[in-house]
């Protein structure tokens, strides 16, 4: 009985390894792939189409970007800048929400409940949100534009932290608090903060990835090319190869240089470009990230 017992839970082991594996390489591949077609030569790619191990390697795409490498770097000083302060912000704002409606003892806690849960399902609209915070807030090419609009707070991630707070926060831990005199902030940085690594790096992460990977804030309220963010600054590079290759009343000068310009190879070298990141930051907080997101999405 023991043996039938292990060699089923052997097969369900292996059944669990294989699908894993297969997830994994489902994520991985594309990102192989996308990084191979950025070094593949233009001509080739555009012929023979995509492939893991091109006939000819080029790094044409990489020396076009670097010919623009002065508003790149700029666009990626923004682009961090954005990402930093409102990872910094979101995340603030989000646990605070978060823990104020994990405390049982908050007045009218359901029904500031119901407004993020609100959020979750219906929004103002493009254009009366668009009119707000323009015409009211006058966020319009500023750094604002693209720190504020849709990303700051998210009910999402209220949610998950709620929940972490409720289920691994020990209720006697904070009344032992109260107890010793120590006040709401004081118990909150000094108690809660400590043993809420998980939940922080993994909501820190969703807010970093939102802001670093978002354009449409800055295409709505951003249109100084000196304010774009990386993400704006690619899309404007494609934008402008599109119109060129597509219009026909350009002159021969112009028709010279879009053949020299390797538009499938560089779309793929620049999103190879905007994923280098993010998978730097998932390697520090990969650990934290499975735990605090299994740990927060516990219904509480």
């Amino acid at each position: 009985m023991k043996k039938r017992q292990y060699s089923g839970s052997r097969k369900i082991e292996v059944i669990a390894y294989v699908s894993f594996t297969l997830a994994a390489l489902a994520c991985v591949l594309p990102i192989l792939l996308m990084a191979a077609a950025s070094f593949t030569d233009n001509d080739i790619l555009n012929t023979r189409g995509y492939s893991y191990f091109p006939e000819k390697w080029s790094l044409a795409a990489y020396e076009f970007l670097f010919t623009q490498s002065t508003a790149i770097i700029r666009s990626i000083g923004v682009s961090a800048l954005v990402t930093a302060a409102g990872t910094a912000a979101g995340l603030f704002f989000t646990m605070m929400l978060a823990y104020a409606l994990a405390r049982d003892e908050l007045p009218f806690r359901r029904v500031l409940m119901f407004f993020v849960v609100f959020t979750l399902l219906f929004n103002g609209g493009m254009v009366p949100t668009y009119f707000m915070y323009v015409n009211y807030l006058h966020i319009k090419n500023t750094l604002f534009g693209q720190l504020i609009p849709n990303l700051l707070v998210n009910g999402f991630n209220v949610m998950l932290m709620r929940n972490y707070f409720r289920n691994n926060v020990p209720k006697e831990l904070i009344e032992s608090a109260h107890i010793d005199g120590a006040g709401e902030l004081h118990t909150f940085f000094s108690i809660v903060l400590p043993i809420s690594t998980p939940i922080l790096a993994t909501v820190g992460l969703l807010i970093g990835i939102s802001y670093w990977n978002d354009w449409y804030n800055g295409m709505l309220y951003v249109t100084e090319p000196k304010l774009f963010s990386m993400q704006n600054f690619l899309n404007k590079i494609m934008m402008d190869i599109q119109f060129l290759s597509q219009n026909g009343n350009v002159t021969s000068d112009v028709n010279s240089i879009m053949a020299n310009i390797p538009s499938g190879t560089v779309r793929m070298a620049m999103a190879f470009i905007a994923t280098i990141p993010v998978m730097i930051t998932f390697g520090f907080v990969r650990k934290y990230f499975a735990k605090g997101l299994t740990v927060g999405s516990v219904k509480g």
